[in-house]
């Protein structure tokens, strides 16, 4: 693990009170998908479709989906068009599996091509602190105003 691509890399697991279906309905759903990240955006929801999404108010990310999976994996291209950690749109991946254990789900997400320690640092900051949310979410409950939107009525 001593090479460059496994330091430019992001991994995070959450144990999720809620099946793999579940889970999966919160990368895949509009509104599912902003009720736990986003501020608004778009979607195509399968392999080719672009996104752009307005996280925390302020930074616009884009990418595109490669891989949708029901209800096990998703993979999609990430990066910032303003705002966020210079990752350029669509120049990093994420992988999201979603693992049945028992009634509930172990997810991991795997963010990988990021460029620089910085890039992971803040990344790890960021699907630590969604990821939280998503927990919360795809359990039935409400994880209340997002701490990092200053203020969720507005977009930048």
């Amino acid at each position: 693990m001593g090479d460059a691509a496994s330091r430019n890399t992001v991994a995070v697991e959450r144990h999720i009170a809620a099946s793999p279906a579940a889970v999966f309905s919160f990368f895949t759903d509009h509104d599912r998908w902003l009720s736990w990240m986003d501020t608004e955006g778009t979607f195509a929801f399968e392999p080719g479709g672009a996104y752009r999404t307005t996280v925390t108010g302020a930074h616009r990310a884009a990418g595109r989906f490669l891989a949708v999976e029901p209800p096990r994996r998703i993979v999609f291209t990430w990066g910032w068009e303003s705002g966020g950690t210079p990752v350029a749109p669509g120049s990093s991946t994420v992988e999201v599996t979603l693992e049945p254990d028992g009634e509930d789900t172990l997810l991991r997400l795997v963010h990988t091509g990021l460029p620089s320690p910085e890039a992971c640092a803040g990344h790890s900051d960021g699907w630590h602190h969604y990821l939280d949310r998503l927990t919360v979410r795809a359990r039935g409950g409400d994880p209340g105003p997002d701490r990092w939107t200053p203020n969720p009525g507005e977009h930048g």
